[in-house]
């Protein structure tokens, strides 16, 4: 049972990141659907590596530089897959008319205008949202929302799958297409909300709020658009309720 379960933590991190996994780990399909209930898990360690670097760059470089290594520091953890995820969702839904049209458009490896344009201010919302939390905040709740922030957000991601089709034959998240059971849904949302018990509550319910909001607004999308969601759509809504999450807090704290 445990080595079973550590199986499937370790598949979901190496698809997820570009960190080693032990070699016995497998690469079957049953595994990794089942790895998705590790998702949000996964944002605790890209988070905890994006806070640890930007508090140690703190105690050397201002403020903003400090935040940038800490966002470059998760960028090489995940490999950028998160962010590519967005880019190429916001190309397809901007420059296709049709159903196909866009799922086309986001399966070109190619970044078109809508895509590089979404992924700079997608970006900088970060960067500024984060700058001014980590000069309000003490050091401490700074790391654990930055924690938060990553596991909130793929569990946001999660619920896409349980909730919704997949929108293609075949892709990348085919093998996480199938639908979780209530049991793995219920572990996936107790990773992903556990991080928040080491914030202020008033502040977290309003993030919590928000990120919910904008989940379901993208969720309404891919199916009024896509029919479903795409790994894509999954990239897409992490980065979309990780930022949300981010403003949530800061429209309270700040």
């Amino acid at each position: 049972m445990i080595r079973r379960e550590a199986e499937y933590f370790f598949a979901a991190l190496r698809f997820f990141t570009r960190l080693p996994v032990p070699a016995r780990v497998g690469h079957s399909a049953e595994q990794l659907n089942h790895a998705a209930r590790w998702f949000p898990a996964v944002g605790w360690i890209v988070g905890a590596g994006g806070a640890a670097v930007t508090l140690a760059a703190l105690q050397v470089w201002p403020a903003p530089v400090a935040v940038l290594l800490g966002m470059a520091a998760t960028l090489l953890l995940t490999g950028a897959f998160h962010e590519d995820g967005l880019a190429d969702t916001i190309d397809g839904l901007g420059g296709g008319w049709t159903r196909e049209d866009a799922l086309a458009i986001m399966k070109d490896s190619r970044i078109g205008s809508y895509g590089a344009i979404g992924i700079g201010l997608a970006l900088l919302l970060k960067f500024a949202a984060l700058g001014e939390l980590l000069a309000v905040l003490p050091a401490p709740i700074f790391f654990w929302l930055l924690v938060a922030g990553h596991a909130v957000s793929r569990f946001a991601s999660t619920t896409l799958i349980c909730c919704l089709d997949y929108a293609r034959a075949e892709g990348k998240a085919k093998p996480l297409a199938t639908r979780l059971g209530k049991g793995e849904l219920a572990f996936a949302a107790l990773c992903g909300l556990a991080p928040c018990l080491f914030l202020p509550w008033a502040q977290v319910a309003v993030a919590l709020a928000l990120v919910a909001l904008v989940t379901g607004l993208a969720a309404r999308t891919y199916v009024r658009r896509l029919g479903g969601y795409t790994g894509d759509c999954l990239g897409a809504t992490q980065q979309l309720a990780e930022i949300a999450f981010y403003l949530g807090l800061l429209c309270v704290c700040g």
